[in-house]
């Protein structure tokens, strides 16, 4: 155990370190969160214009009329259909703050850079014909959304970085000392601005000769597919589920970093399921945001409310049951800090393997269940992740029992894995507890060096 340890501390520790402080990391990981206060009301709308509810449709429409799931999902469209815009200026906005420059003239610029990136065609189909063809002179929503959030998240480091090179250089357009900051700021964005906004506009002339004819098909093609297929497939699922606990097990926030790099794949996926769902279609993926919020975290990364249940039901050791009573109620909303910190799970080889492999249990089961059409896969719906299980089952699947079914089987399988590793760290605690208790106390005499 003490081998392993060292190796955590040595070898392991050091680089997760650096790649916890990677700024750019950061960054993206900040600025793609500022999406999900919108994600979530659009959630509720989506919820609401499709309950599973025996003639709730027909109730709703004799009240406001036929088009009434229509217009409930107008806030769908405005959340959803936005992400990688909001996703651009958030994450330029973080990092120019790393960075300790005008965090707000590079978020505008980032905005604007891309959609300058981004070709001005909305498709249409002309009356008493069935062919669509593409007309020059509206921004296409479906890049605004998760079509464009690869290349939002680019183009967002990519001005920023500029914007920051320039300013660095002192590069800028100075104002005297008795200007308002607010229009000193404005021109000092002036030349790196007009820097970015030239440089996007010569790489869209350029692709635009090419079979390319976009940044956004170049971008998708050569990086968004490759890591699409590779967040979506169960091995590398299981290869950033094993690495986020990896990072836990060293005290550092691996659902973060791991975030960091694979939440714009899995919000992608989401999003492709939501519009498959509102369109009454096939829902197209398993690994999505919710599939790890909601299936694989219960009770937080690791899915410890098993272990928690454990340790309020069977605990023996004062120290277990004292734990377990504290941590019970942030469990259900799936916090678990206490239980990681506490316990603690951080550098204890002999908690680390069920922390490890409870999960990874969890992600292939629910896979199974979900390829199989025996379990309903994720609808779209952005669920809190603070959403206590079975509920939050229930409700991300759009209704469907069974989500909340394989929540409770995944406990299920959780408990089994933690339970013998419990009873082994709640005896040691117990032989702890009971070697202090006989100590005999020290006299006055030893107490004083006599």
């Amino acid at each position: 155990m003490n081998k392993f340890n060292l190796f955590l501390e040595e070898k392991v520790m050091p680089i997760a370190g650096r790649i916890a402080a990677q700024r750019h990391l950061q960054a993206l990981r900040d600025g793609i969160i500022l999406t999900m206060p919108l994600i979530i009301i659009g959630s509720l709308f989506l919820i609401l214009a499709n309950l599973p509810i025996p003639g709730y449709a027909e109730f709703m429409a004799g009240i406001f009329g036929d088009k009434w799931a229509e217009k409930l999902s107008y806030p769908v469209g405005v959340s959803f259909d936005i992400m990688a815009l909001i996703a651009t200026f958030g994450i330029a906005y973080r990092l120019a703050e790393k960075y300790g420059i005008d965090a707000l003239s590079s978020g505008a610029i980032a905005v604007a850079a891309f959609l300058l990136a981004t070709p001005y065609q909305i498709p249409f189909t002309p009356e008493g014909s069935t062919q669509e063809i593409l007309v020059t002179g509206g921004i296409p929503i479906s890049l605004m959304g998760s079509k464009g959030l690869f290349v939002g998240m680019l183009i967002a480091m990519f001005s920023t970085e500029i914007y920051r090179w320039i300013v660095q250089k002192d590069i800028v357009v100075k104002m005297p000392d008795g200007v308002p900051p607010a229009v000193s700021k404005s021109f000092i964005a002036l030349i790196p601005g007009f820097a970015v906004i030239g440089l996007i506009w010569l790489a869209r002339l350029l692709i635009e000769i090419t079979p390319f004819e976009s940044l956004h098909n170049v971008i998708n093609v050569l990086l968004g597919t490759p890591l699409s297929i590779l967040g979506g497939s169960l091995g590398g699922s299981l290869v950033a589920e094993t690495v986020q606990q990896l990072l836990w097990s060293c005290g550092l926030h691996g659902a973060n970093i791991v975030g960091g790099v694979m939440s714009p794949i899995w919000y992608g996926a989401m999003d492709e399921n939501r519009l498959a769902f509102q369109a009454g279609e096939v829902l197209p993926n398993i690994f999505t945001i919710q599939f790890f919020e909601i299936w694989i975290n219960i009770g937080g990364s690791g899915a410890t409310l098993a272990l928690v249940v454990t340790m309020v039901l069977r605990a023996r050791s004062k120290q277990m049951k004292q734990l377990g009573k504290l941590a019970i109620g942030p469990a259900i909303f799936n916090i678990n800090e206490p239980v990681i910190f506490g316990m603690p799970i951080v550098m204890n080889p002999m908690l680390l393997l069920p922390f490890i492999v409870s999960p990874i249990l969890m992600m292939v089961a629910t896979y199974i269940g979900m390829s199989t059409g025996l379990v309903a896969k994720p609808a779209g719906i952005a669920v809190p992740w603070t959403m206590p299980p079975l509920f939050s089952g229930y409700l991300a699947t759009g209704g469907k029992i069974s989500g909340a079914v394989m929540q409770l089987i995944n406990l299920f399988i959780s408990f089994a894995v933690y339970y013998p590793f419990f009873r082994m760290w709640d005896k040691q605690k117990l032989k702890e507890e009971s070697e202090l208790e006989t100590v005999p106390p020290a006299n006055e005499n030893q107490q004083i060096g006599v």
